[in-house]
């Protein structure tokens, strides 16, 4: 075993961004609830051109979301992929599913989710789900904003939305971007925002322009920080460069305004976040997210640090996350884009039910749907699949206490046969415990035991190195006395 091959992983040890490498998710969006970050993103999935190659990322083929959570910003479960639009998605009149929203509201007493994405640059669907997960249905059948919309027939690209509750239910959603005329891109005038009925599927009045929003390009994002609101956007890639350091600016940064109002007027104060290329040598699309956690504030935000890491670059996109610092005026300070990412908000419990679709790293699996539910819906519960002699799963910053450990338990299915070897702090690092694995179904899950070799104690990485093949792994839980 020693001999053993180790798949590639996409991230350094040490590494926390991006926060996914099985798929890629671009245009992040966040959603906390139940103590938990759930994020949601635009499904980039690879294009195949005529000669067998990857292609160049031209998003016309994007008809699903997806979607991961974290109690800790670290490790990252792993819950599928909405199929949003389509001819097998919710919304069927949609042909695209680009750059997500996610917010909950309880209405008549139950908590409901609502998944509002971009058709392409013209218009905007909502979908309604039980659960932050879905299974997401359409409602409507029908856009929620169109071209059709009072004030929104000439939005350049009608796209982009984000959406606020405020503390009094109050909810509004923002959209909208582009450059009508080049001698505009100074001032666009293509942003919009409206307050949205307490359905949160329907519009109440007419949206209204957000005035003076300077460089325009896309990408909605909206907080209210201590009472404040805070519109912010992507600058566009028309900034002159003798203009840009008067300006204090320049092409595709993440800009805040502030204001009084949740539908403005809104003041500039300033660039956030450079873009990509700044930090990583790869320009692209700025798209960004800012939220709360655990009373720190994060920026999830998209690069190509993952498709670099791969040997393409064809503008693939994955997120990543990095602190944000507010000062005691409000002021946001420039936020870092780093590969590092951020430190666990909390340890992981060894002694409990864990998905084995949770992992802060991986090299050489994949995971897919498992249940009917999740199978017809393409988000719910998840499956690593796709195993193979090397592959492996990282999960980061394990507690096991002082505890006695006694066994390992892991599920799995499959008519194949391997071992599970977990390391600590590495993928060759002290082996803990070898598990063999004997599934005896394709469909149900087979429990294999196995003990501990260690006295195991204090926090480590995990790593689980899967040998054999023919099985997928569905749980682990570490039993103790």
């Amino acid at each position: 075993m020693h001999h053993l091959t180790f798949k590639t992983g996409y991230k350094r040890q040490g590494e926390r961004n991006p926060v996914m490498t099985q798929r890629f998710g671009a245009d992040p969006y966040a959603l906390v609830y139940g103590d938990r970050v759930y994020l949601y993103m635009t499904g980039d999935t690879f294009i195949q051109g005529e000669n067998g190659q990857i292609a160049e990322n031209v998003y016309s083929q994007i008809d699903t979301i997806n979607v991961i959570s974290s109690a800790d910003l670290v490790n990252w479960t792993d819950h599928g992929t909405v199929y949003a639009a389509g001819s097998s998605g919710a919304a069927k009149w949609c042909r695209n599913s680009w750059a997500p929203a996610a917010v909950c509201k309880e209405i008549d007493g139950e908590m409901k989710f609502f998944l509002y994405f971009a058709n392409g640059g013209d218009g905007i669907a909502v979908l309604e789900a039980d659960s932050p997960v879905g299974p997401f249905v359409d409602v409507l059948n029908r856009p929620l904003i169109s071209r059709q919309t009072p004030t929104c027939s000439a939005v350049t690209w009608l796209f982009d939305p984000a959406v606020l509750v405020d503390d009094d239910g109050e909810a509004y959603i923002y959209f909208g971007g582009g450059i009508p005329d080049p001698e505009m891109a100074a001032n666009p005038g293509t942003a919009r925002v409206a307050r949205l009925g307490g359905d949160m599927k329907s519009i109440q009045g007419e949206p209204v322009v957000i005035a003076d929003v300077p460089y325009l390009y896309e990408d909605s994002g909206i907080n209210k920080i201590n009472g404040k609101y805070y519109y912010s956007y992507c600058s566009n890639f028309s900034i002159p460069e003798e203009k840009a350091a008067e300006l204090g600016f320049d092409k595709g940064e993440i800009m805040v305004m502030t204001g009084g109002n949740p539908m403005g007027p809104f003041t500039l104060t300033g660039s956030i976040l450079k873009n990509p290329g700044f930090f990583f040598g790869l320009e692209g699309n700025n798209h960004h997210c800012m939220f709360q956690f655990h009373d720190q504030w994060y920026m999830a935000y998209h690069t190509r640090i993952l498709e670099e890491r791969m040997g393409v670059l064809q503008n693939y996109r994955s997120t990543s996350i990095d602190s944000v610092q507010i000062d005691a005026s409000g002021k946001i300070d420039m936020i870092q884009a780093t590969r590092e990412g951020v430190a666990p908000i909390k340890a992981v419990n060894p002694y409990c039910t864990n998905k084995a679709v949770t992992m802060a790293a991986m090299g050489g699996v994949t995971t897919t749907q498992y249940g009917e539910c999740a199978m017809r819906c393409g988000s719910g519960d998840m499956i690593v699949t796709d195993i193979s002699g090397g592959s492996w799963i990282e999960v980061g910053n394990v507690d096991f206490g002082e505890r006695t450990v006694k066994t390992l338990e892991i599920s799995v299915r499959g008519t194949g046969s391997g071992w599970v070897r977990v390391c600590l702090d590495g993928l060759q690092g002290e082996e803990a415990c070898l598990v063999e694995l004997l599934p005896v179904s394709a469909d149900v899950l087979t429990v294999c035991t196995a003990a501990v070799k260690k006295c195991l104690s204090g926090t480590h990485d995990l790593y689980f190195v899967f040998m054999g093949e023919g099985y997928e792994v569905y749980t682990w839980e570490f039993m103790a006395e």
